[in-house]
């Protein structure tokens, strides 16, 4: 059974939103922080933004700064990525992926448990 799973990718006009959801095993929801990274063709996975095990510490990319809301609820085993104000260069594949400590960073490295992904493309 897979420890984190997505959802919520599509397909959306510039300046639309969408909003991604994790599902995450009880395990882990119970002990990690949790990131979403994207990943767009030709291009290296980078940080999107990050949330600590009590999820009342984020960080974010500045280029998302300001349109992205991370968020988490550990009763139901949730985590989000709430999308405003999408831009084509945010097309990507975006992942889920947790830590195996309370508060992590932005490196991919740091996070040790990942989804598979879910497309998210922004047309202009």
């Amino acid at each position: 059974q897979a420890e984190l799973v997505e959802s919520g990718g599509g397909l959306v006009q510039t300046g639309g939103s969408l909003k991604l959801s994790c599902t995450v095993s009880e395990r882990i929801s119970s002990k990690s922080a949790m990131a979403w990274f994207r990943q767009a063709p030709d291009k290296d996975r980078e940080f999107v933004a990050s949330v600590d095990l009590s999820g009342s510490v984020t960080d974010a990319a500045a280029s998302v700064k300001g349109r992205f809301t991370i968020s988490r609820n550990n009763a139901e085993n949730t985590m989000s990525l709430q999308m405003t104000s999408l831009k084509p260069e945010d097309t990507a594949i975006y992942y889920c992926a947790a830590a195996k400590t309370r508060w992590a960073g932005t490196r991919w490295h740091e996070y040790v448990f990942w989804g598979q992904g879910t497309q998210v493309t922004v047309s202009s």
